[in-house]
């Protein structure tokens, strides 16, 4: 049984210190074997597809909501998610933390990515932030659950847990449970079936404890995952095994098997 690193940015990654081979190598000695790295823009997807070129590592593809972007990258991502190593769209969706951004033009982009989603009958993943209305909203109305996905790195509450159920969509903890202000996010933990859970780093941002200060790395999922099964007081093993298999079944990869 191997551990599974749903949400990353491989890219963003401090190369000064450990090269990416390096970074995969400890990663591996942590029994993280399978990592999809997410893409926030169409240039940082094109590098991604560039410089990584290992078989257990896939891609997303997709515009964040606070990135800039021209009208032609709503095609290519749905050119570019046509690839096989393409086993999502995203990161997309909503962020209000600024009240400078453009709302209307935020979620006129969210909506098109669902419906590239549903297109190309690839999962969907969902960035949310202080937009927990707007996002159901929208998920709901475009009727995400044809393609399902993830909320990634939850922070919300229980209400959006049970909408997103709903809407057959998975939930996923990234080291933001380990913090010590987190006692809400551990109380939700509890009430998500384990057949919707999934877990991530996030990295290089979102350092569980202990190693806060420092850049987050995948070889830190393992952390999260011990965090986590020790909350559900499920075997460790027990754990890893469900999550790999909500993985497959959610990104259609029930027929991959890992070559190291």
């Amino acid at each position: 049984m191997f551990l599974i690193d749903s949400h990353c940015h491989l890219n963003l990654l401090n190369f000064k210190k450990k090269t990416l081979d390096n970074i995969l190598s400890e990663a591996y000695e942590k029994n993280i074997k399978i990592i999809l790295t997410i893409s926030i823009s169409i240039n940082n997807f094109k590098n991604l597809l560039l410089s990584i070129q290992k078989k257990n590592i896939f891609f997303s593809c997709g515009l964040h909501p606070l990135c800039e972007h021209k009208k032609k990258d709503i095609y290519l991502i749905q050119e570019f998610s046509k690839m096989k190593k393409v086993i999502a769209i995203g990161e997309t969706g909503l962020d209000f933390l600024k009240n400078s951004i453009n709302k209307i033009k935020q979620e006129k982009l969210f909506i098109q990515h669902i419906q590239i989603a549903k297109k190309i009958k690839k999962p969907i993943i969902v960035h949310s932030r202080l937009s927990k209305i707007q996002t159901l909203r929208i998920l709901k109305s475009e009727n995400a659950y044809l393609c399902s996905g993830i909320l990634h790195s939850f922070t919300e509450d229980l209400d959006m847990v049970k909408k997103l159920l709903d809407l057959n969509f998975y939930i996923s903890f990234s080291g933001i449970i380990t913090f010590k202000n987190a006692n809400n996010l551990r109380k939700i933990l509890h009430f998500i079936p384990l057949n919707r859970l999934l877990i991530e780093t996030d990295s290089p941002y979102l350092t569980p404890v202990p190693y806060r200060g420092q850049e987050n790395q995948p070889k830190f999922l393992y952390e999260i995952a011990q965090y986590i099964a020790k909350l559900l007081k499920k075997d460790f093993f027990e754990f890893i095994t469900i999550l790999q298999k909500n993985f497959f079944t959610l990104f259609n990869l029930s027929s991959f098997k890992y070559l190291k």
